[in-house]
């Protein structure tokens, strides 16, 4: 069955030695069921001295997922949050009508030096919740379910999938999965959601007999099993959902009414977003007019 879209992703510099590859949104795919936003960081290594420093930004309409296979980041938030992430735990982040964050790498870290290797995926909220509370969930990685078939274990990190659920609390129906595959093993996907992708983090995978390398995102057709074939060895992340709906990006903004970006927009720029304990740094609006509303 032929892919959908393949997409390969750009590099983004977020400044300060960090750079990521976006996959979402890109011209061929806006999105994947409910993940609008594709991000992967590293793996780089940082020297002594060196790290992560995402300064306060705002967010609204959306939650932000974040998932570490090395490393660890301390995220701070206008909630009050304080949580430090490592590998394999999840950072589900609801900014629903407004929200500040933070992302940096500890002090320890950063004084020793260390490694960083990770996900983060937006996803937005359906219409009738994109003004919800703000709010913070952090989940340890053992409380999330962990599915072993011949040669594939498979952490599932939001959403139901195989008949497991995560913990995780959403907003809409969706899937979300760590999967890491021997050499020749095989994984199928079944068509219970409606839109289905499969990122490549390590190693390779075959599909219908076309080998797939390291930072390539294949989107499937619906409506058949996916199988796929880990050549020799692979770690894939599998995500999907029903279909949101359109949405405007702007900046850190995501929203179903382009005039709802704008106020947000104005409403950084006067200063109107709850601040960060503790933080006195701030990311400044981009140069660029809040009513042009698009994807990047």
């Amino acid at each position: 069955m032929p892919l959908d879209a393949l997409i390969v992703p750009r590099t983004r510099d977020l400044g300060e030695g960090l750079q990521v590859r976006r996959a979402l949104p890109d011209a061929k795919r806006r999105m994947v069921g409910p993940f609008v936003f594709f991000d992967q960081m590293g793996p780089v290594a940082f020297a002594k001295g060196q790290g992560i420093d995402v300064r306060p930004h705002p967010h609204i309409g959306l939650a932000t997922v974040t998932y570490l296979f090395e490393g660890e980041i301390m995220h701070r938030d206008s909630l009050g949050t304080v949580q430090p992430i490592r590998a394999g735990e999840v950072n589900w982040m609801t900014a629903g009508r407004g929200i500040v964050h933070s992302e940096r790498t500890p002090p320890a870290l950063r004084a020793s030096g260390s490694r960083a290797f990770g996900i983060q995926l937006w996803v937005g909220l359906p219409a009738e919740q994109e003004e919800t509370a703000p709010a913070f969930a952090h989940h340890p990685a053992a409380d999330l379910p962990v599915i072993k078939e011949t040669g594939v274990q498979l952490r599932l990190i939001i959403g139901e999938l195989f008949g497991k659920r995560s913990p995780v609390r959403t907003f809409s129906d969706m899937f979300y999965a760590d999967a890491t595959l021997e050499g020749g093993a095989r994984l199928t996907l079944r068509p219970e959601y409606g839109e289905r992708a499969a990122y490549v983090a390590e190693g390779a995978i075959d599909y219908e007999g076309k080998i797939y390398q390291p930072a390539q995102l294949l989107v499937f057709r619906p409506g058949a099993d996916i199988v796929i074939k880990a050549s020799p060895a692979a770690r894939v992340l599998l995500l999907g959902g029903a279909p949101l709906g359109e949405r405007y990006i702007w900046w850190n903004f995501v929203s179903s009414r382009k005039e709802r970006i704008a106020q947000a927009a104005a409403d950084w720029q006067a200063g109107r977003f709850p601040p960060v304990p503790g933080e006195t740094e701030l990311i400044p609006l981009p140069q660029r007019p809040p009513g042009v509303v698009n994807y990047p």
